[in-house]
């Protein structure tokens, strides 16, 4: 620890403290990230003072003092300096009332500020001044919890969650990050604090989402979510997938542990937010396509049309970006199940063709989520299903190497078509260019120019069109 506190940064603030005889501690997640092994150059200090004239003081001697952006109305200040972000506050203890989370702010003790913060692991403090440089302060056993991979408030829970809602989103979260259990009483206070949540907004709430969705093994966010209320309040949609239906002795598999087990499988492949958005919606409309048919059991028609056409919303609810973001998991849901039905059957060059025309450039991240698809607990099945896809993986690189159908343009556009046959805009060029795109695709002809314009000409002389092009 005296190590890692050797950095310029905190001589600094030492001398700041001595010189003008204000206590200042490290706090918070660097202190904890020490005990982690984890590299952070994010720290967070407590002084018991002024923390905007005490950060005044600290950047002047870093050399650093047009890096200072001070927010007055927080009593706070920071600090960029090189790659590290400083940050400074006094010691303050917080009371809120119970139809807002904004608090009531005032000047507290270095126990209040402490017993404010949100989990035992980040109540953890190291002091800054001469007398006592580097000592661990740790009134909640922190240290203990660290250990011992638990998450608990330092406070009652009750207090700590209806304080401040978020914090059941973040317990939850740094369970999922660390792989850290959720204490019984912290489990206990967000199931009976869940509702509260409701007053948070959206953006705050999916910003913690997607932070659960990008640790190592969402799985343990998505349960601590789904068994404490929260994911009925935040997320409908997938909570709705959980369950089973039996009729005439015939089951469907339980469509929310199937989605999280895909998300945790397409995380050994993937760190990207928007493929793993897709892992989590590529079934979600399953519940409004389940029909049982007899002699044919649990059917799902559809689902990938339906579910892809529920994107939009969803992201509009949670406030995720309605851009080239959106588009690729609209996408990438919609096409879900067309690699695994190729792998069931004779894989043609024309079907491959139109799924590489299709995926575009998404195509190796539509493999990647079809193979995380795999969940069935049967070795002899899991190597059957890998075979045959990697059989369809082999075609798409033969086919895409011979035909260039990735980011497909066709050989001659519209106005060529208008050229050639020396004609106005109108419904025949639409005609031509699927008429082209089709022969293409279907193999008929090879995706260049003299090809494309013998079959153009051709396709034009049957609907009464006359070339004058040579």
């Amino acid at each position: 620890m005296l190590d890692a506190l050797n950095h310029k940064v905190f001589g600094v603030v030492k001398e700041v403290a001595s010189e003008t005889g204000v206590k200042a501690y490290v706090v918070g997640g660097y202190v904890r990230d020490l005990f982690l092994k984890r590299i952070s150059k994010d720290v967070d200090f407590t002084v018991i003072g002024d923390g905007i004239d005490f950060a005044t003081e600290v950047a002047h001697k870093l050399g650093e003092s047009a890096n200072v952006n001070v927010f007055k109305n927080f009593g706070t200040a920071m600090i960029a300096s090189g790659d590290w972000d400083i940050e400074f506050v006094g010691a303050r203890k917080e009371s809120y009332q119970s139809e807002s989370r904004k608090p009531i702010v005032t000047t507290g003790s270095f126990e209040d500020d402490l017993s404010r913060r949100d989990f035992t692991i980040n109540a953890l403090a190291i002091s800054m001044n001469e007398s006592d440089f580097g000592q661990l302060i740790d009134l909640y056993r922190g240290i203990e919890d660290l250990n011992n991979g638990i998450i608990k408030t330092p406070l009652a829970p009750g207090i700590t969650f209806s304080d401040d809602p978020l914090r059941m989103m973040r317990a939850i979260r740094f369970a999922a990050q660390l792989n850290f259990k959720l204490h019984p009483e912290t489990f206990i206070g967000i199931q009976e604090n869940a509702s509260r949540i409701n007053i948070v907004s959206i953006e705050r709430i999916s910003d913690e989402l997607n932070k659960i969705i990008l640790s190592p093994k969402p799985s343990i966010g998505f349960k601590l979510l789904m068994d404490t209320g929260l994911l009925a309040l935040i997320f409908p949609e997938m909570q709705l997938l959980l369950g089973v239906d039996t009729i005439n002795g015939l089951s469907h598999k339980d469509n929310f542990y199937h989605t999280i087990q895909v998300l945790d499988n397409l995380c050994q492949e993937s760190d990207d937010l928007w493929l793993r958005w897709s892992a989590i919606l590529h079934d979600i409309a399953k519940p409004q396509t389940k029909r049982f048919i007899s002699g044919e059991g649990w059917t799902f028609h559809g689902h990938e049309d339906k579910g892809s056409r529920m994107v939009k919303g969803i992201f509009k609810r949670l406030k995720l970006p309605l851009n080239e973001k959106l588009k690729f998991v609209e996408k990438i849901v919609l096409l879900h199940l067309r690699p695994i039905v190729l792998s069931q059957e004779i894989v043609t060059d024309s079907a491959v063709r139109r799924l590489i025309f299709d995926a575009g450039e998404d195509i190796d991240s539509l493999m990647k989520l079809c193979r995380a698809d795999i969940t069935t607990k049967s070795e002899f099945k899991v190597l059957k299903f890998l075979k045959n896809l990697k059989v369809v993986a082999d075609k798409i690189k033969d086919v895409e190497e011979r035909d260039r159908v990735r980011n497909w343009q066709p050989p001659i556009d519209g106005l060529q078509i208008m050229e050639i046959f020396g004609i106005q805009a109108g419904r025949e060029i639409g005609v031509l260019k699927n008429a082209l795109r089709e022969a293409i695709l279907d193999g008929e002809i090879k995706n260049d120019y003299d090809e494309a314009l013998k079959f153009l000409k051709h396709e034009g002389d049957k609907i009464g069109l006359k070339s004058v092009a040579n």
